[in-house]
């Protein structure tokens, strides 16, 4: 139990000191997609991307399979205002120095965090770290990893549970180092 306490004591020590090191992820800017297809839904205040899509603002690119793409209703500038993004199948989160892959994610603009959950991975330089759930604070440029596995709930439509348990794994880079001689001891 202490060895996994110390491991995720570690992990999560390495993913705030990389992440924050980043510079701050500008979450007001243009959000640039493409797709192969698109359903725009305005009585929903909603659009459906299918087919590669790719999503870009500043620094940071998402690509998945699917995406639903919510907004608010206002529209500004000509644009309507984007509020959350909604994410499915082979999901992709670039950002500098970082990569992470899951099955799902859900970007929440108001808040600027990015939730995966699915088989995540967390890759920076040469680290890798796996889990059941990933949190990136946009605005610190902490992420949190652990294994709680986050499913649909029986109990009410729409409902969620999550499962404790899981565990984190991953592999850290250890730098080349040179051997210095050994003096022996009289």
């Amino acid at each position: 139990m202490a060895h996994s306490i110390r491991l995720l004591a570690l992990a999560a020590f390495f993913l705030a000191s990389g992440a924050a090191a980043q510079n701050r992820h500008d979450s007001a800017a243009p959000i640039d997609f493409g797709a192969d297809h698109i359903e725009l839904q305005d009585k929903a205040n909603r659009a459906i991307l299918t087919g590669n899509v790719s999503v870009r603002q500043a620094e940071m690119t998402l690509n998945s399979a699917r995406m639903t793409v919510a907004y608010t209703g206002q529209v500004v500038d000509g644009s309507p205002q984007v509020s959350r993004l909604d994410a499915a199948g082979s999901v992709v989160v670039t950002r500098p120095q970082q990569t992470a892959r899951s099955q799902f994610a859900v970007y929440d603009l108001n808040r600027r965090v990015i939730t995966m959950l699915g088989a995540v991975s967390l890759l920076q330089g040469g680290n890798t770290v796996n889990g059941a759930r990933l949190t990136i604070n946009l605005d610190t440029g902490r992420a949190v990893i652990d294994g709680s596995a986050v499913s649909g709930g029986a109990s009410a439509p729409g409902a969620t549970t999550t499962t404790r348990g899981g565990r984190v794994t991953g592999t850290f880079s250890v730098p080349k180092r040179t051997q210095t001689p050994q003096t022996p001891t009289p």
